[in-house]
């Protein structure tokens, strides 16, 4: 399957039935949506519209230095594919020119853990009762109750294309 990547800069909101799959309460992605990077994906010949989008990611600059992932989410019926990965490496390789590191926090879910060590990523730090103190009911993914918010990190500086040169 080929994939066409798009950056989003109007209507994001269009593609908020993609964006819940990451972050399934609505307020929370408000905080991070406008401030940051979209991105979607679509099979090539398909039209670009919200409604055909595969996949959405979302990248906030955090500082000079570090970039962080804030959503990444693939249509259920196309998961397992490597959507994911394509995803955030092509958000990665736009977003991180410049950068030396890149962020992403998650639930403590084994799957959604395990997806971003495979794509490089390594434990950075917790924020303790994220899930708990800043959503208005409890989120399982996984069949897990996710608590801490789980930072990992990937370091950006010897990836090919992905900082600019000195």
């Amino acid at each position: 399957m080929e994939l066409i990547f798009q950056e989003i800069t109007e209507d994001k909101k269009a593609y908020l039935g993609l964006l819940l799959l990451a972050d399934e309460q609505e307020d929370m992605i408000d905080r991070y949506l406008n401030r940051g990077r979209m991105f979607a994906a679509y099979e090539k010949g398909h039209a670009d519209k919200p409604e055909e989008a595969v996949a959405v990611c979302v990248v906030t600059e955090e500082d000079p230095s570090a970039i962080e992932i804030k959503n990444l989410a693939v249509r259920e019926d196309m998961q397992g594919r490597g959507i994911g990965r394509c995803m955030l490496e092509s958000a990665c390789s736009i977003c991180g020119k410049g950068r030396s590191i890149v962020l992403v926090g998650t639930g403590e879910s084994p799957e959604t853990v395990g997806f971003y060590e495979k794509c490089g990523f390594t434990y950075s730090h917790r924020i303790k009762d994220f899930f708990t103190d800043n959503y208005d009911h409890p989120i399982y993914e996984g069949g897990v109750l996710l608590r801490d918010m789980v930072y990992l990190r990937k370091n950006l500086e010897n990836e090919k294309g992905l900082k600019d040169e000195d």
